[in-house]
């Protein structure tokens, strides 16, 4: 495992503490707004938001990853998990079978024709209360008919994200190791929920690798 994918502690970092709600909530509150590069970097070295972090967007020779104007590209770490038909047996979301799935480390990652691969990021993330985010794939795969997908992450989740990469095309396709994969981006809140991720003990928390489904 080289030094930009090494595991990060998950020591509590310096928390962050939400500001307070403003005037008195009135009928139509404020809108979430997206954050943009300065509140990224600010919340990544003062609270380790994002854990290793880009301040710069990286872009020679290789698909982008880093800091942009309203998103952070977070990149695909060397551990894959293949999917496989050998078993035929059937996708079942409540009762996975692990065995469905091939383990697979290494810089580039060749997925089959009309399936798909589970990765992780290199980036681990830790989200604000008060704060949500989306995630989209980086255009770059998605011309190749290569998507990515990612559920938001969830005000006081933290982990690396699992990502699931999907080939729609009928040939095989590359995956680059520790670059770009997807465009995260944040959306802060008027004020905190009443309920986290983390207050409710969500099931993805924490997640340290590759992790399949659970119920």
């Amino acid at each position: 495992m080289n030094g930009s994918e090494r595991l990060f502690s998950r020591e509590p970092r310096a928390p962050y503490i939400p500001p307070a709600p403003g005037p008195a909530a009135t009928p139509f509150p404020p809108e979430m707004t997206i954050q943009n590069d300065r509140w990224i970097t600010r919340m990544a070295k003062e609270h380790g938001m994002i854990e290793p972090f880009e301040e710069r967007q990286v872009r020679a020779g290789v698909i982008s990853y880093g800091v942009s104007s309203y998103g952070y590209d977070m990149r695909v770490a060397r551990e894959f998990r293949i999917f496989t038909n050998v078993l035929s047996s059937v996708v079942d979301p409540k009762n996975f079978d692990p065995r469905s799935f091939v383990e697979f480390e290494g810089d580039i990652c060749i997925v089959p024709p009309n399936s798909f691969a589970l990765a992780r990021s290199v980036e681990y993330f830790r989200i604000p209360r008060d704060v949500v985010t989306v995630c989209v794939g980086k255009s770059t795969y998605a011309r190749c008919g290569i998507i990515t997908n990612v559920t938001p992450f969830e005000p006081e989740w933290e982990g690396y994200v699992t990502l699931e990469i999907s080939n729609t095309t009928p040939l095989p396709a590359k995956i680059y190791a520790n670059e770009g994969i997807a465009q995260v981006l944040f959306f802060r809140g008027s004020e905190p929920p009443e309920v986290s991720y983390k207050d409710k003990k969500g099931k993805y928390q924490g997640q340290s690798g590759v992790t399949l489904p659970k119920l």
